[in-house]
């Protein structure tokens, strides 16, 4: 989590972020389609989708449903 945390900092010095989203897909139940890890890092600004809940799956709706 450290690399995240500075990641973020990074972040935040070039792009002034309100929020930002991490998510980890762990397992098939969590939506996992491949067994490996790696995590989300996303920054996030007011008004950049009409509505922000639901997190990292939907922060952007036309990519949210990827399979066929």
């Amino acid at each position: 989590m450290d690399l995240v945390v500075r990641a973020q900092a990074l972040l935040q010095r070039e792009y002034a972020h309100a929020g930002y989203n991490i998510g980890i897909n762990d397992g098939a139940s969590a939506g996992q389609t491949v067994p490996h890890l790696h995590i989300h890092l996303i920054p996030r600004f007011a008004g950049d989708v009409p509505d922000p809940r639901g997190g990292v799956r939907w922060v952007m709706p036309d990519k949210a449903k990827y399979w066929p």
